[in-house]
């Protein structure tokens, strides 16, 4: 987007009409223009902070890095800036996730980034036990904040390493929203996802599937009996990510929503 739109919060009388915000976030390419100058006036607390606001969306940032939250799957998340946005399509992971293993009370959420999936499943699973772990501080950080609600805990380290040993052999629902864009396609992500969230939340290697081979080879020595492992992938590396999981020693299948675009691969322990 260019900064055509951009909104002065200089002046003491900084528009914020829902109008002059609509009309500078379509100047500078916002497609939802109209929605983001809604969400933008419910969060700023002041006209000179929505003006602000307008500025950043119009910079090209994430309206979600903008507002410092996000809504997912009915729990509103704070994303810090830098910290990979959960995507909409990714709540079908939960669906999916909730469907395998509605009772589940141990729940590990891997590449963690803000939480997002750890923090819906702990809503909708009572009383469950959330980890989540993810090798960027500025995400623990982030992750900390939105499971504490929920007791949840967030660790630091490079995947399996992260978490608590005494989790091994007692995770209910493990999933892992890993990096999945091969390396030389990172080039071609909207600007968006590209300029302001870490590459190691978007680089999966030569073929995208790197770090997923690593969390699926881990995770029949963290998985309980019957135990699932869910995690997101393109409907191009769907095909290679079953033969993954299923080489690990899980039973898996492929889940597709046609609506989201999303490609969920399930792996259960025998």
């Amino acid at each position: 987007m260019s900064s055509s739109g951009s909104l002065s919060s200089s002046s003491s009388s900084a528009p914020s009409s829902h109008a002059t915000l609509v009309s500078a976030l379509r100047a500078a390419g916002c497609v939802f223009a109209e929605d983001e100058a809604e969400l933008i006036l419910a969060t700023a607390r002041t006209p000179e902070e929505a003006a602000s606001m307008v500025d950043r969306r119009a910079a090209g940032l994430p309206l979600e890095h903008v507002l410092g939250w996000a809504e997912f799957h009915g729990v509103r998340v704070t994303v810090e800036p830098g910290v990979f946005v959960p995507r909409r399509r990714t709540e079908f992971l939960v669906d999916q996730a909730l469907a395998q293993a509605p009772r589940a009370g141990v729940v590990v959420d891997l590449c963690c980034g803000s939480g997002a999936l750890g923090a819906a499943l702990a809503a909708a699973l009572d009383g469950a036990e959330v980890h989540a772990a993810d090798i960027d501080p500025a995400a623990v950080r982030c992750a900390s904040h939105n499971l504490a609600a929920f007791d949840g805990r967030a660790h630091q380290g490079d995947l399996y390493d992260a978490l608590p040993a005494a989790l091994r052999g007692r995770v209910g629902i493990l999933t892992a929203n890993v990096p999945y864009v091969p390396t030389a396609e990172l080039p071609l992500l909207p600007a968006e996802a590209r300029d302001h969230e870490p590459r190691v939340t978007l680089d999966g290697g030569a073929d995208g599937l790197d770090v997923l081979r690593r969390v699926a080879a881990g995770a029949p020595e963290w998985l309980a009996p019957g135990g699932c492992l869910l995690t997101e992938t393109s409907e191009r590396q769907a095909p290679a990510a079953v033969r993954i999981f299923t080489d690990a020693g899980l039973t898996a299948r492929l889940a597709v929503s046609e609506e989201l675009s999303a490609h969920v691969v399930i792996g259960v322990l025998p």
